[in-house]
Formats: C-alpha cells, sequence, structure tokens
C-alpha cells in the first residue's frame, strides 16, 4: 500500500477548506459576529408570500400544494413545498459545516470550484485562487443582495457537476460517477431551472469538442461507454428532483407556456414573450466591465450626491434653485448603463490569466471555453443584438421561458478562471524560452493595454443614459454628472491596469525562477482576494445587513390590525403596487403578490381589466364617489377592502364584492380568448358570466337559490 504524503496530499486540502472558511467569516463578518443577517430584498417578499404555507405546515404536518394568500390564489410549487429529497439537503450541510444560510452557498461555490480544477489537473494552491475568483464573483454577491439564494445555490454546485464530468471522460469513472450524482442532485434542489440552462450548455460545448476529438481518434465505442456511465449519474441526479421537476413542467404550461392573447396581424406569443424575456439587456460594450467594474459607471444605487468631494454634489451645492436642486439629485446615478445597474467584475488579474490561457492551455479547452463565453456574452445583449437573439429565443429548445438574460453572464465567470488556471498550470511546465515570454507580453498587452486606452481615452465615451437624454436635464447638472462618470472609468481603469501590472511581474517573475513558490501562491491567492472582494464591497456594504431579517416589515399596521377583525372571508387589494409586493400576503388574501411565475391568466386579467379599473376607481374616489358596484373584476375577486396606506383610515371598505360563491343569470359567448377578456372587463360580473369558445344554456335562475 503506498504511503500517503502528507505535505503534498492532504496539507494542500486542508489549507484550502480553512482559507475558504476564514474569507467566508471575515467576508460576511456581520453576519458571524454581530448576529446580524442580509437584507434581502427578495427573501423578505418570500416570506410573506409563503406565510400562508408555512402556518398549514405548522398547523397540520402536512405539504400544502396551494398557496391561497397571493394573486387570489397559485400553485405552491414554486413558492415553499418542502419535497423528499431532505437527503440531498442533509449532504449540503454537511459539506458546508452547516454555515448559515445563504452564506453556505459562497463557501459551497469555493468549495467546489476547487474540486472542478483539481479534477481538471490544476495544483491545489492555483486551485485555490481560481476558486476565490470564482466563489467571490460580484455575479454571486449581486445575488445574495437581492435575494437570488436559489440563483447563487445553483451556481455553487454547478463546478461540481463539471468536475464529475471531466473525471469519467478522464478515466476516473467511478470516482467520476459520485462526483456527477451527488452534483446533479445538489444543484437541481436549488431549483433554479434558468442555471441550469446554462450548465447545459456549458456541458454541450463540452460534449461537442469531446465527440469530435473521439471521432477522429476512432473511439467512438469508448465514448458511448463513457456517455453510458453519465447518463446514469444523471438519472440518479434527475431521480432525486423528480418530484420538483414534475410539477415546475406542469404549472409551465399556465405561467410561461405561451399565451392565448393574440394582437391583430401577430402570431400566438411564445413562451413568456420577447418583451419580458428582455426587459434587462446588457449594452453592446457592457462586458468591459468584467475588466473595469466603473466602466458603465457602478452601482446604480450609490447616488454621486451623496459624495461631497464629487462635481455633482458640488454643482448642485452652487445651484440657485434648491427645489431643482433636489429633483436633480435623483438624477445622480453613476450608471449610464442600458438596464443592469450593477457591474458584473470578473477580476484583472483573472481577465489577464484568461487571455493567457488562451495562448497556453490545450487547444481542447480552448475550443471549448473560449466559444462558450463568447456565446453567452452574446445572449446577455438580448435586444441589443435582436438579430441573434431573437433568433435563439424562437428557435432554442425551453429558451423562450426565461427572462433576465444578463443572466448568462455567469457562463464566461465560469469558464475564464477555469481557462486561466489551465493555462497557468501549462505555463509553469513549460520551459520558458522566447517564444513564451512572446505570449505571455501579448496576454498583458492586451488586457493591460485595453485598461491604458481607456484611462487616456475615457473623454470618447458619451456618459449619458437614455434616462438622462429623456428627461433634458441641464447642460450645468449633466458636465459635472459626466465629469464624475469619466473620473471613476479612468479610476478603475488605472486600477485594473495595476493588478495587471502586478499579476503579470510575478508570473514572469516565478517562471524565471527569481520568487519561491510559496511566494509566488501566497501572492496570488491575495491579489485575486483583494481584486474582487475590493469591488464586492462596493455593492455589499453594511447597511445591507440587519439584526433581525423581516422582523420589521411584518408587524400588522393599524390598517392590518383593523382588517384582521373581519373573521369572513375576503380578499384585500394593495393600491400601493399590489403586484409587486407580498406583505399583503403576510396576513390577508390578497389580490396581488410577488412571484416571477404567475398564473398568466391571471395576470393578463390584471394588464388588460384590473389595472383600469383601480385607475377608474381611484379618480372616482377623489371626486367623492364611494360607489363601488361598478368595478365588476374587483367585486368578482371578492376585493372587501382597499387600502393605500398604513393607518386605520387608509382604509376603502367595498360592500359590493360578490363574495365567495354567486349564481349568474345569463351567460355571454366569447369566440375565443381575446373576446373573453373584454367582455370579462364590460360585464356586471354579479350577474353575467364569460363562456369562451362554447355555447352554453343556462338551466335557470332561481332567485331564492343560496
Amino acid at each position: 500500500m503506498k504511503k500517503i504524503n502528507f505535505t503534498q496530499q492532504v496539507l494542500p486540502h486542508l489549507l484550502a477548506i480553512g482559507i475558504f472558511l476564514i474569507i467566508t467569516i471575515i467576508f460576511f463578518n456581520p453576519v458571524f459576529f454581530e448576529n446580524k443577517a442580509l437584507n434581502q430584498g427578495d427573501i423578505t417578499q418570500w416570506e410573506g408570500s409563503s406565510k400562508s404555507m408555512r402556518d398549514y405546515r405548522d398547523n397540520t404536518g402536512e405539504e400544502a400544494l396551494w398557496s391561497e394568500n397571493m394573486f387570489s390564489g397559485m400553485p405552491g410549487y414554486l413558492i415553499n413545498v418542502q419535497w423528499g429529497n431532505v437527503t440531498v439537503g442533509y449532504l449540503k450541510k454537511i459539506l458546508s459545516f452547516n454555515l448559515p444560510h445563504p452564506i453556505c452557498n459562497i463557501y459551497l461555490a469555493l468549495l467546489c470550484y476547487y474540486v472542478m480544477l483539481l479534477a481538471f489537473g490544476v495544483r491545489p494552491y492555483l486551485a485555490i485562487a481560481g476558486a476565490l475568483a470564482f466563489g467571490l464573483s460580484s455575479h454571486l454577491m449581486v445575488g445574495l443582495v437581492a435575494g437570488h439564494s436559489a440563483r447563487v445555490g445553483a451556481i455553487a454546485f454547478m463546478p461540481l457537476v463539471v468536475a464529475g464530468i471531466h473525471l469519467v471522460f478522464t478515466g476516473r469513472k467511478l470516482l467520476g460517477f459520485g462526483v456527477t450524482t451527488a452534483g446533479m442532485a445538489l444543484h437541481l434542489r436549488e431549483n433554479h431551472l434558468q442555471i441550469t440552462y446554462y450548465l447545459l450548455l456549458i456541458v454541450g460545448v463540452y460534449g461537442i469538442v469531446q465527440l469530435v476529438h473521439y471521432a477522429r481518434n476512432g473511439r467512438l465505442p469508448e465514448l458511448a461507454k463513457i456517455l453510458g456511465i453519465l447518463v446514469a449519474a444523471v438519472a440518479i441526479g434527475v431521480g432525486s428532483f423528480f418530484g420538483p421537476l414534475w410539477a415546475v413542467n406542469e404549472y409551465t404550461k399556465y405561467s410561461r407556456g405561451g399565451s392565448e392573447l393574440v394582437k391583430p396581424g401577430e402570431k400566438p406569443m411564445a413562451g413568456i414573450g420577447k418583451k419580458s424575456a428582455f426587459d434587462y439587456n446588457y449594452a453592446i460594450v457592457e462586458p468591459m466591465t468584467l475588466l473595469i467594474p466603473n466602466f458603465l459607471g457602478g452601482y446604480g444605487s450609490n447616488y454621486l450626491v451623496s459624495d461631497r468631494n464629487s462635481e455633482t454634489f458640488k454643482a448642485l451645492s452652487r445651484a440657485t434653485n434648491q427645489q431643482e436642486a433636489n429633483e436633480l439629485a435623483y438624477y445622480s446615478s453613476p450608471y449610464w448603463g442600458p438596464d443592469t445597474q450593477a457591474p458584473y467584475y470578473a477580476g484583472a488579474i483573472i481577465v489577464f490569466l484568461f487571455a493567457c490561457g488562451i495562448f497556453f492551455a490545450d487547444k481542447f479547452y480552448r475550443w471549448w471555453l473560449l466559444p462558450v463565453s463568447v456565446f453567452a456574452i452574446m445572449l446577455c445583449w438580448g435586444s441589443n443584438f435582436a438579430a441573434f437573439n431573437y433568433f435563439i429565443f424562437d428557435y432554442f429548445p425551453g429558451y423562450n421561458k426565461f427572462r433576465s438574460v444578463t443572466f448568462a453572464i455567469i457562463i464566461p465567470l465560469f469558464a475564464m478562471p477555469l481557462l486561466g488556471m489551465l493555462g497557468l498550470e501549462k505555463l509553469m511546465t513549460e520551459k520558458f524560452d522566447s517564444l513564451v515570454k512572446k505570449k505571455l507580453l501579448m496576454a498583458a498587452g492586451i488586457t493591460g493595454g485595453l485598461c491604458l486606452f481607456f484611462l487616456l481615452f475615457a473623454g470618447m465615451l458619451g456618459f449619458v443614459s437614455e434616462n438622462d437624454a429623456s428627461a433634458s436635464l441641464p447642460a450645468w447638472f449633466m458636465s459635472a454628472l459626466t465629469e464624475d462618470r469619466k473620473g471613476l472609468l479612468r479610476s478603475d481603469a488605472f486600477r485594473s491596469l495595476a493588478f495587471i501590472t502586478a499579476a503579470f511581474a510575478v508570473v514572469y517573475f516565478q517562471l524565471w525562477k527569481k520568487v519561491p513558490p510559496i511566494a509566488f501562491y501566497a501572492f496570488l491567492i491575495f491579489m485575486i482576494t483583494m481584486d474582487i472582494t475590493i469591488v464586492d464591497k462596493r455593492g455589499l456594504t453594511k447597511e445591507n445587513y440587519k439584526r433581525k431579517r423581516g422582523a420589521e416589515s411584518f408587524v400588522p399596521t393599524a390598517a392590518d390590525q383593523v382588517i384582521l377583525q373581519d373573521t369572513t372571508y375576503y380578499r384585500v387589494y394593495n393600491l400601493q403596487g399590489a403586484f409587486g409586493e407580498a406583505r399583503t400576503s403576510y396576513f390577508h388574501h390578497s389580490v396581488g403578490g410577488y412571484h416571477g411565475a404567475k398564473i398568466r391568466r391571471y395576470a393578463e386579467l390584471n394588464d388588460t381589466c384590473l389595472v383600469r379599473e383601480s385607475q377608474e376607481m381611484i379618480s372616482n374616489i377623489q371626486a367623492g364617489k364611494m360607489d363601488m358596484s361598478g368595478y365588476g373584476i374587483l367585486n368578482m375577486l371578492n376585493v372587501k377592502y382597499i387600502v393605500f396606506g398604513s393607518d386605520a383610515s387608509n382604509i376603502i371598505p367595498n360592500p359590493a364584492a360578490n363574495g365567495n360563491a354567486w349564481f349568474v343569470r345569463q351567460l355571454v359567448p366569447a369566440a375565443n380568448a381575446n373576446e373573453a377578456v373584454s367582455k370579462t372587463c364590460s360585464i356586471d360580473t354579479r350577474r353575467e358570466a364569460v363562456v369562451e369558445g362554447a355555447t352554453v344554456a343556462l338551466s335557470g335562475y332561481d332567485s331564492s337559490a343560496t
């Protein structure tokens, strides 16, 4: 039996786990040392939307498949159903040392990427550096702040799946089978199928390159055996997720399966529709934020007026019209791009190493990771590259079910550290001759040259957003605003250039044998960590933490307390953003709610009828007309209370609500969905009901029936 060398075979992995734990704890120190939690907007909304289902579970010990408190009721599959794959959940807790949720997902992203780099033959200390680049990515941090814990969790386990697949392809079949199975089960349990789709794209391109390789070498029978092992592993992993997958597939037909409403001269809308799918897009130049984080100004929420040293603050301070200055302060966002308002930063050092990977990594890896990264960036452009993305939307299987196409940026963020570390690993095994020096200088010249170009010629860019242009802002204000935005770009261009120069120098001297290996690894790990975390801290500050998550959000207001005295069954309509908040659902049966996958017919009822009816009602109430009997949709939805604030006086009772059930006197036929929704908007819902696509006769109306 071969003796284990502790220093070479065990110690690096223990150090890796220790480093990942320490960095996770330090980075999120308010969670561990100040008894605080991340203030995640979407998680707060989830607590409101899932309240009725959690209460049912606590009271009965059974699972509810229906949420009654949101959108007048909707399937609970994607809200809070607890499925039978609890064993997989225990495995996640073990792997993460039971770190608190969702912080554990960052540690797991570090750990899984480290395992993947080891599977690809990268030495442990380089693997630590690559894992830190992936796990501390600003994409994951922005996701945590937004409350997208499922997305971050699904991303964390992507590397584990790829590691298992590569292990099988490189001859370690039993180990690869186990890692693939566990990786798929853990990844799918996070239940974010859009990230699973991107994982399939990464694996799909990997598979195509392997197919070409095996076909050229006449090894297709061997490839068939490998695929058989992987199919079995994936089948077991998917089997652990079968219940949720079946439910989501069933629900998709009614949520993102296409609309029955067809505009004149248009085809029926596929999936969620192009308008919704491409609400958020990258600007064509926006991938530059991978290298220069403030290329488009940085985080849109960090207003320049809050910085007393900014030109914007100075200009507003000098303004003679203080009211105008106060109004202009809302336009002082540093961000001047189209949609995202958050820089997804890969790290200047990682971009430099990615360039090294293009020059030095094996051809197989270049043909896999470079094309899939470019393809993903093109997906991120969305409607800004409509000729390509509309084709993908129409013809790529399943792609029309997803929105927020900018999430595809996770593919290059996944690929860049991998190709970079593979290139560096290969570089460190080659002779340091003139050709190697030339390629290394080219990698530094291309990436550093881009930084230098924008440092010197930042003034050639516009620095004016579409929002700025449409608001017709005064010239003196725009001059100060553009000067600040230009300064942010130049500052970060210099910053990235400095990191690239430092990384190039340490790689160069290490290859020249002038730097001890341990010093090289330590410096690289430290510099990558500093490069990325400093940018992360711009969007994840102390203000993103609070003592007890969601506690103040769910204290019943005076209005809530008055309504809760009613023990009958009714619904509440919150005029303050009903379809963008779930706080109301925490206490009441709400007409509105907050969810990314609403029932389409219900959402269309809101868009076509309820919005218009609400506007009419508000105008009438302001004019002193309090008769509620004419609002057919509100009454049909059994809206007994309309609220527009937290005070008890901010309640409008509706005695005209139809109740839970009622008898109609007449059926109104409709030939199609368009006609059905149009007639539903206009009928007296207490007396009439619309029947679509069929002729049905009423058996009779009995006024005494109950």
